[in-house]
């Protein structure tokens, strides 16, 4: 068990310096700074000044070192833009991307899961194909596009709710579901799927051959071995709770990190999106190495594979 924690914190560690790396330079490839920051009419001796103050002038090896000795120092930087830390920036934004994944993902498990079970059971009736119909819906209609429906019809054509902002609670409610529908979907349809292979499995054939009441035989041995790749799911869906909302934030005017990062990359400000990044990362690594460690509470032969 310890080999198989310190393997996977070894492969997180491995992964978020690879995002760190990958950042860092293609965010130096992709445009100067000084020039997007400064404009087009700034004159040489203010860009020479700019370069010079950031570091912009040191080869890239070296840039490289030096931000990586700051990360290790949980040193994240300074903001070429606002002249604030980077990680403050950052920080102020989470909590209003928090307001709208956290409530989509509580929609996403609370309505997905049990609509997929419930379609696994039912195969072949009418909840059963409406159920398909949601899934496919959800999964294949791109999020800016469910958006700027829901906007349509919602706020200016019944003029029921707003369009954008953060006033108040209504203000929730459109990025809320544009964010929420298509994990509805995604994971109704892999429930169904992963509760439709688990109830063709031999054991459960057994269970009922031995008189075991079928609500039983669902709660007790198709349930718990169909969420073993359920949690994947929603794990991997938990790790993007940050990074998901970039497109949605965009379109309704929404403060968080998604907004953040737009014009971050806009204006080069190299620190804040390193930073926003390496949040990001570290959250989706996070979320997977509690599934990993979830897999044993679930599977018992798993546990005994990491004893061994």
């Amino acid at each position: 068990m310890l080999r198989f924690t310190l393997a996977k914190i070894t492969r997180a560690a491995l992964t978020i310096l690879l995002v760190m790396t990958f950042a860092f330079v293609v965010l130096r490839l992709s445009g100067d700074p000084a020039q997007v920051l400064l404009g087009p009419d700034a004159p040489q001796d203010a860009v020479d000044a700019f370069r010079e103050r950031w570091g912009l002038n040191d080869p890239l090896w070296q840039q490289y070192l030096a931000y990586l000795g700051q990360v290790l120092n949980f040193d994240f930087g300074i903001s070429m833009r606002d002249q604030s830390p980077a990680i403050d920036l950052v920080l102020e934004r989470v909590p209003a991307t928090l307001a709208l994944t956290i409530p989509a993902l509580i929609l996403k498990i609370c309505i997905g899961i049990p609509a997929g079970v419930y379609a696994a059971l039912h195969r072949e009736s009418i909840a059963d194909r409406g159920v398909i119909m949601m899934s496919i819906f959800g999964f294949t209609i791109p999020s800016f596009v469910l958006a700027l429906v829901l906007v349509l019809v919602f706020a200016v054509t019944l003029d029921w709710l707003p369009s954008g902002g953060q006033d108040t609670w209504r203000h929730a409610i459109l990025p809320i579901a544009t964010l929420s529908i298509g994990g509805i979907g995604i994971l109704a349809r892999f429930s169904r799927s992963a509760m439709i292979e688990v109830l063709g499995q031999p054991y459960i054939r057994t269970a009922m051959a031995k008189g075991l009441p079928w609500r039983e035989v669902v709660w007790k041995h198709a349930l718990p071995n169909a969420a073993i790749p359920i949690i994947t799911l929603v794990g991997f869906m938990v790790g993007a709770l940050i990074a998901g909302a970039v497109v949605v934030e965009s379109i309704f005017s929404w403060p968080g990190v998604g907004r953040l990062i737009v014009v971050s990359v806009s204006n080069r400000d190299l620190a804040v999106v390193q930073c926003l990044l390496l949040v990001i990362a570290a959250s989706m690594v996070v979320a997977n190495l509690c599934v990993d460690f979830a897999y044993g509470l679930l599977d018992p032969r798993l546990r005994q594979k990491r004893s061994h």
